[in-house]
């Protein structure tokens, strides 16, 4: 009876040999060129296998399926969109596919970038899936997001939105006691106008602490980006600003409206909310452009005066008046 047991459990030994050595033989990868393979959701190994073969990545759907069944480990097979490259077996394949390390793509939304400009990048990029509106002005975090191909563009702007929530009361909690705003939301405003205010990192708190000031003594903000906004929703203007544009009263206009804008005029970066959140202790109450992407602070209008005239000079040399 034992040798009986014995003999069968060499048996059994040998049809597993078998049949693994059969699964070795049967089929393989055919991968020339690297290649982007989409698994979609609810696909069975049956449906990968025959897809695979269907587009000339493996020699036999069958043998595939054989190998998976002997070779591979129970993990469930993922959806996405995943890489596959020459050199890569059957068995990485398969391991690739239950690791779930799919493709992930990148958008990325730089510092100042209005809504309408996002809303475009989104709408335009074709691995991204659904309609969208345009976001609400303000709501969106600058910075780079992954996705992965088919991925809703609604889901998406979720993240994004709730990456700017994080951010917003993560700086909200470090704020600087006597600080001009009294509200996450009038932070966000002012930040929107600092982040449009300056092209230079090394200057916002400077700007912020200018425009803090002016908050405080119920000055005008006469802030240019606010005139532009209600014409383009944040887009380039392309031109001067007109006499009429700056007479205009509205919900931004900040040279014919005391105090902060209705709204955000753009979406604002970290660096920018941190900056009103803790602005420079300043006494500056006006700024000019200094020909080089920055400014020029003055504390009185007489030394301001000469600071525009200095603008003008160089203007003038640049054939721009």
């Amino acid at each position: 009876m034992k040798r009986l047991g014995l003999i069968a459990g060499l048996v059994f030994a040998l049809l597993g040999v078998a049949a693994i050595y059969a699964a070795s033989q049967l089929g393989s990868a055919t991968i020339r060129e690297e290649t982007s393979f989409i698994i979609p959701a609810g696909s069975s190994l049956g449906q990968v296998a025959d897809k695979l073969e269907a587009e000339g990545l493996i020699s036999s759907a069958q043998g595939f399926r054989l190998r998976a069944r002997l070779l591979g480990s129970s993990a469930p097979i993922q959806a996405g969109e995943f890489l596959l490259t020459p050199g890569m077996s059957q068995g990485e394949i398969l391991a690739a596919f239950q690791s779930g390390d799919v493709i992930r793509r990148f958008v990325t939304i730089p510092e100042g970038m209005p809504s309408i400009l996002v809303w475009e990048r989104l709408m335009a990029e074709e691995m991204l899936t659904g309609e969208i509106p345009v976001p609400p002005e303000g709501s969106i975090l600058p910075d780079t997001y992954d996705f992965e191909r088919g991925q809703s563009r609604a889901k998406l702007v979720e993240r994004m939105q709730a990456a700017m929530d994080r951010a917003l009361a993560e700086e909200w909690a470090k704020r600087k006691p006597g600080i001009a705003v009294d509200t996450m939301r009038d932070a966000l405003i002012l930040a929107s106008i600092v982040e449009k205010e300056t092209g230079k990192s090394e200057e916002r708190r400077m700007v912020a602490g200018l425009y803090s000031n002016r908050v405080k003594k119920g000055m005008l903000l006469q802030a240019d980006p606010t005139i532009i906004y209600p014409i383009t929703q944040g887009k380039p203007l392309g031109r001067r600003i007109r006499q009429s544009e700056i007479a205009a009263v509205n919900g931004y206009n900040t040279y014919t409206r005391v105090g902060l804008p209705v709204g955000p005029i753009t979406n604002p970066g970290r660096a920018s909310i941190a900056a009103v959140l803790n602005p420079e202790a300043t006494s500056a109450l006006y700024m000019v452009a200094d020909g080089t992407g920055g400014h020029w602070f003055a504390e009185t209008l007489e030394e301001h005066n000469a600071n525009v005239a200095k603008w003008y000079a160089i203007r003038r040399e640049r054939g721009e008046m």
